[in-house]
């Protein structure tokens, strides 16, 4: 019982933690809250990207400004330059699901700047990876 509670102030002190981080990024830096969310559904955690994050940033990418750094960050989940960053495949997962709900749900023109990427989206969407334990 103790080690439930305290696996859930730890959560919960992350969560605090993260946002709070995000929080700094926002005022500190150049980076918008659209990036942050593309930024989110892309991470590493287990579960799939909700759809009402999917939503927000599907709205965002019809401002001009919002849509180049949601494409920027897509890219960079997407092209892995070297052989060590397949351990990141769920974060590539991550980007193809958004990718196809930004294919039906964002600006008409998304797919052109997509086109140089097909190579690696082929690629992708026929990866399995492997862990060491097999």
């Amino acid at each position: 019982m103790g080690t439930l509670w305290f696996g859930e102030i730890k959560k919960q002190a992350s969560l605090f933690i993260q946002d709070k981080y995000n929080v700094a990024r926002l005022v500190l830096t150049d980076v918008t809250e659209a990036e942050l969310l593309v930024e989110e559904a892309t991470n590493d955690e287990p579960s799939s990207p909700d759809a009402k994050t999917m939503t927000k940033i599907a709205e965002a990418s019809f401002d001009t400004v919002d849509y180049w750094r949601i494409v920027d960050v897509l890219h960079r989940k997407i092209i892995w330059k070297e052989e060590g960053e397949m351990k990141k495949w769920r974060q590539a997962y991550k980007a193809m699901v958004l990718l196809e709900f930004l294919l039906t749900h964002g600006p008409i023109h998304l797919p052109h700047d997509f086109l140089y990427d097909l190579d690696h989206i082929r690629f992708l969407s026929t990866f399995q990876y492997v862990d060491d334990n097999g």
